[in-house]
């Protein structure tokens, strides 16, 4: 009984952005039928390892979690016809493909909502649906670089700095189409009406200047690399240890630059006045203490020291984390077609009390419900055989 329940989603997704989009919304209940090509190859999809065992990868497992999957060949006429009939009752879209291929095909909105006023229908892109750049492919490397955020981040001898994650594709166009679906599907019970939206994921990244970003708009003097209180220019920042580890330091309010210094021992900087006449020194003296011990050392140091400072962490760690094992940010399932086969996965971060989140089964196979959907439609065997 997820607190979606009711929605159905029809999921035109590829790679990551809304794939994770659909997957945040079926784990809260939302019935999503994901449609894909049999001849189109996804890097997210078949990004390896597969499953021991298993004819699918763990990247499908997990971003196929509580999803169903169908494939359709979109350039055949039946394929168009049968999706038509799906809006009736799968009444959200979410596509990615980029500007005008759906109207191409016959699928864009203004086509689709003529069958059915209340659809809601969502297209994700890099660059979104208008300016210069929409028809420009792009990844989230492109979207952080045009952002204004890599021109700040990094270090100042070594240029900007790349995370081993999506930062654009994930908080910026999977959770965009989440609150916009979500807000549309609002509007909808109330007024009774469909919607069509926007997302870009370079638009969601803009943003993410945050204060420096509005302070630039007014000032004109932009943020540089190690040169601001949040990118390496003050105290807040990584620091190495004696193992080569690394501890992180966020002791930015006055109380917690206190307890900081009161732990390490540097009493006379308590007040927080040595932040304003010399925070070279603060630093540099900090890189050096640090190296005294190693992460484990200082992890035990500051387990009950109330002032931001926490080890970073490999994933293997992480994932043996009690805190967020108590979370449930790793959690079990299995795979439905091969149900002795148990799989490890990230978990929702989205916590309900009275509607929690249900992992009920991990990914199928690609179109693996291609038959049974298209039959449930009317078509026969031999129909199916050259719609996919």
């Amino acid at each position: 009984m997820g607190i979606l329940q009711g929605l159905k989603i029809l999921d035109f997704t590829t790679l990551l952005p809304g794939p994770y989009a659909t997957l945040l919304l079926a784990d809260m209940g939302a019935e999503v039928l994901k449609i894909s090509s049999k001849d189109r190859f996804d890097l997210v999809t078949h990004w390896p390892p597969i499953i021991e065992d298993s004819d699918i990868t763990a990247s499908a497992a997990w971003l196929g979690r509580n999803k169903k999957s169908i494939y359709l060949n979109l350039k055949k006429e039946k394929s168009i016809e049968a999706v038509k009939k799906l809006i009736m009752e799968y009444d959200i879209i979410i596509e990615q493909f980029r500007p005008g291929v759906m109207k191409k095909l016959g699928l864009d909105y203004d086509t689709l909502s003529k069958i059915n006023p209340k659809l809601i229908y969502c297209s994700l892109t890099g660059y979104g649906q208008s300016g210069e750049l929409k028809d420009r492919a792009g990844h989230d490397i492109n979207y952080l670089s045009r952002s204004g955020l890599m021109a700040s981040s990094g270090r100042k001898k070594s240029g900007p700095s790349l995370y081993n994650m999506q930062v654009a594709d994930l908080a910026s166009g999977s959770m965009n189409s989440v609150v916009s679906i979500l807000a549309a599907a609002y509007n909808r019970e109330k007024r009774g009406i469909g919607e069509y939206i926007d997302i870009s994921m370079l638009d969601g990244m803009i943003p993410f200047n945050t204060m420096d970003g509005i302070s630039f708009l007014t000032s004109n003097i932009a943020p540089k690399r190690e040169s601001q209180v949040l990118n390496g220019g003050g105290i807040y920042d990584f620091y190495e240890t004696k193992d080569g580890e690394y501890i992180s330091v966020a002791a930015l309010e006055p109380k917690f630059f206190y307890n900081l210094c009161m732990a390490l021992g540097y009493e006379d900087w308590a007040d927080g006045k040595i932040l304003k006449t010399d925070t070279k020194l603060v630093k540099e003296t900090l890189k050096e203490k640090f190296k005294e011990k190693t992460k484990e050392e200082w992890s035990i140091f500051f387990k009950d020291v109330d002032a931001c400072v926490e080890p970073v962490m490999s994933l293997n760690e992480t994932k043996e984390d009690k805190h967020l094992n108590q979370r449930q940010m790793f959690v079990e399932t299995k795979l439905p077609h091969k149900k002795e086969i148990k799989v490890k996965q990230v978990g929702c971060p989205i916590k309900f009390l009275n509607s929690p989140v249900e992992y009920e089964y991990a990914g199928y196979p690609e179109g693996y419900h291609t038959k049974d959907v298209l039959n449930y439609l009317g078509y026969s065997d031999e129909d199916i055989e050259d719609m996919i």
